[in-house]
């Protein structure tokens, strides 16, 4: 009888992780290259899980030798333990690799110098020790010792998750979310961790459970499952689900029976475990069962609730306005503004003042921004006291600068502190006469109940915002709700362009996709079409088009002036590819800039980045997802670098935080919104063909102040000017209004 062949013995190799070039943050893949100490000055080029391995780290490896015909010889690694190292150059490297908080290269050298071979001994050991180097004061002492600790802590948590194959920045946000208690934790309950901890979500919690031995048709599993599913629905902007497609998206996710998903959601629902439902009028007006995440629920309720409450209410923090001649008011006004409104701009101005809600709403040269400030003049005149808010701080800017008023965002005139709660609400409001939101297209559910929450009784509430614009980012349509037939909220739309616009390309040819005409590329000033089928031709032309052609034709810079809107995140001409591409024309690496490789990207200072999710903990008032700054400074032995907010607030993140940000030199159409820029460059390609939809286009040409240049094919052009939006989000928020349904919670 045969002998059984014998798997192959896997080789090993030790060497000291010298770079990581690249890093797949959802699965840990790594390409790295390691210093096997053979003299040569080669460095061995390692592929596979280094999760968490850190740059400076003595490794011993397990894998196998293969080659790559582009890189030729290379290891894959199958796993792999550190080592401490054992040469005092070993130590000075492995300190100095910034691994641990508080020191960087010069210390290293210096604690190395002083304590020789026995370096990490006292560290483990007798960190006080450490007083006894020249420059290491008691505080830095303890900041070293501490930073140490964590980072055995944080190991111990990678080596168990290394087998399902979590990132290294998922486990140390596990680790900094639960501590001691994270392994206890990710055994037990590991499905908590999709709801707890930012970045997993319901896929990675579900490998995890897997792995230790969850059953598949487990209720638990099946009961996350329907949360994650209603969750996902909510980040595509609808504030519920019908219960049917709920159901069916369940079965399909979870691969299991659909009985066991109809029980579970039972379950979910009778316990108001986290989810509500309600039978609401559905997108075609037929009754459906919506089923909501119980936030979502409570959000719609009570912004409903609020709104009529401020509608109905007797009392009027202006009552000057309700017997106020219009005619000698308007004629003052005039003489202040120098100019006279139109009779729809004077009806706004008349509702504004006169009611507790309305809605301001028009396309771009319509005179928006002269009604607001003849709004804010005439509420000042009568010493009222006017809030001005805004979803972004680049908005709020520009809201401030055309009023002469203070403008913030709505996030730091709520004080919205850590777990998102506001210091202003229902039992503490604003002292505001009138309240005025501009970019109210902007405002998702959660964000809109907060702010009307805080609106005093009798005090007056203004939204102004372009409802043809993409919806909010967040869930629901708040604005198009407020709007919707039958809504007891007044509003006056603007429509007529007014003559010094209608000179603006830029203007005109957003009005004409608006209704469904192409735009004008030829002949303008200010509007222009660079014609290129081939979609990385497109992608490459964009970049030169931003970096290097608007700068030297029109004085732009190309780090502040000029904005990059892509349809889509990726392909070609995608936001990911061409954010690496613009990064190198425009903040290169060079010798004195420095630089932090985190995953598959560097940050350099001088970036332009974006602040990719909610973080209610950082800076004053927190960061919200859409914040985009520029990297000021960036330390090494800290393990932090800076950012410099489009509010002008200094924000720290910590290096192991870099999954938050995103290099912002190219962004989606989406994140734009509620920003304004002196030019914009539009890449629209066939590769972005489910994307490319109207008011994704003219949402994007109205960022611009001064220059549009579309950058792409002529087909592609023509398909978003021609499809409208197919869908409508699930919202019952209009159907509480209308029917004059709310609480006040």
């Amino acid at each position: 009888m045969a002998n059984p062949v014998e798997p192959r013995r896997l080789a090993v190799v030790e060497g000291v992780l010298e770079r990581i070039t690249y890093a797949n943050e959802e699965n840990g893949y790594t390409v790295a290259r390691v210093d096997t100490g053979r003299g040569s000055g080669d460095l061995l080029t390692v592929v596979g899980a280094l999760l968490g391995a850190q740059v400076g780290e003595s490794l011993r490896m397990e894998g196998r030798w293969g080659s790559h015909p582009q890189y030729g010889k290379q290891f894959t690694c199958e796993n792999y333990t550190t080592v401490l190292p054992a040469t005092v150059q070993g130590i000075r490297r492995y300190l100095g690799s910034g691994l641990v908080k508080g020191i960087g290269p010069i210390f290293a050298d210096r604690i190395t110098q002083h304590f020789g071979l026995d370096t990490l001994q006292i560290i483990e050991e007798e960190p006080k020790r450490l007083i006894e180097v020249p420059g290491l004061g008691p505080k830095r002492t303890k900041k070293i010792a501490d930073a140490w600790e964590e980072q055995k802590a944080i190991k111990e948590v990678m080596l168990f998750l290394q087998t399902v194959e979590v990132s290294t920045s998922i486990a140390v946000r596990i680790y900094k979310k639960y501590g001691d208690a994270s392994i206890s934790v990710v055994k037990q309950e590991p499905y908590r961790l999709a709801a707890d901890v930012w970045g997993i979500g319901f896929l990675t919690a579900d490998k995890i459970a897997q792995s230790v031995g969850i059953p598949h048709d487990s209720p638990e599993r099946v009961k996350a499952g329907l949360q994650y599913a209603l969750s996902q629905s909510t980040d595509q902007g609808h504030c519920f689900l019908p219960e049917e497609q709920l159901i069916a998206d369940a079965v399909k996710l979870l691969q299991v029976d659909t009985g066991l998903v109809i029980e579970c959601l039972a379950e979910l629902a009778a316990l108001d475990e986290g989810v509500v439902r309600e039978e609401v009028p559905g997108v075609d007006g037929g009754p459906v069962t919506a089923v909501y995440l119980v936030p979502f629920h409570r959000a719609e309720l009570s912004l409903s609730g609020q709104l009529l409450r401020l509608l109905r209410t007797e009392q009027d923090r202006m009552p000057a306005f309700q017997d106020v001649a219009w005619d000698k008011a308007l004629g003052w006004l005039a003489g202040r503004t120098g100019a006279d409104l139109a009779p729809e701009q004077q009806e706004a101005v008349k509702l504004a003042l006169t009611r507790k809600v309305a809605v301001l709403t028009g396309g771009p040269g319509c005179g928006k921004s002269f009604t607001v400030r003849s709004i804010v003049e005439l509420a000042r005149a009568k010493r009222a006291k006017v809030v001005l808010a805004a979803p972004t701080g680049r908005a709020a800017k520009r809201l401030a600068e055309l009023t002469g008023a203070e403008a913030s965002t709505v996030h730091r005139l709520l004080e919205l502190k850590p777990g998102g709660d506001a210091a202003y609400d229902r039992e503490r409001p604003l002292d505001a006469d009138l309240v005025v939101v501009d970019e109210a297209s902007m405002l998702d559910l959660l964000l809109a109940n907060k702010l009307v929450k805080a609106v005093p009784e009798g005090g007056h509430l203004l939204f102004v915002g372009d409802v043809d614009q993409l919806p909010s980012v967040g869930a629901g349509e708040v604005l198009r709700d407020l709007l919707g037939d039958g809504s007891p909220v007044p509003a006056v739309r603007l429509t007529k362009i007014f003559r010094q616009a209608q000179q603006s390309g830029v203007v005109t040819n957003a009005h004409r996709i608006n209704s469904g005409q192409p735009p004008v590329t030829q002949g303008l000033t200010d509007f222009f079409l660079f014609v290129e089928d081939d979609t990385e031709e497109a992608g490459r032309l964009t970049v030169d088009v931003a970096a290097r052609r608007i700068p030297a034709r029109f004085g732009l810079d190309p780090r502040r002036d000029v904005q990059v809107l892509a349809p889509m995140h990726r392909g070609p001409a995608g936001a990911g590819v061409l954010n690496g591409l613009l990064q190198q024309a425009i903040t290169p690496g060079r010798p004195d800039v420095a630089e932090k490789r985190f995953g598959g990207r560097v940050f350099r200072v001088g970036d332009k980045v974006t602040q990719i999710r909610n973080n209610y903990d950082k800076g004053e008032n927190g960061v919200f997802n859409g914040t985009v700054g520029v990297v000021t400074a960036l330390d090494a032995d800290e393990q932090r670098l800076m950012v410099r907010t489009d509010e002008d607030e200094e924000v720290p993140y910590d290096f192991d935080e870099l999954d938050e940000l995103a290099h912002a030199y190219a962004v989606t159409i989406h994140r734009s919104q509620g920003s304004e820029y002196p030019a914009v460059v539009i890449p629209v390609t066939t590769s972005a063909w489910m994307m490319l939809q109207r008011n994704l286009l003219y949402t994007a040409v109205t960022r611009a102040k001064k220059l549009v240049v579309l950058v792409g094919s002529r087909r592609a052009l023509g398909q978003a000017v021609r499809t409208v939006s197919a869908g409508r989000r699930c919202t019952a928020l209009d159907f509480r209004l209308r029917s004059g349904r709310g609480a006040a919670v």
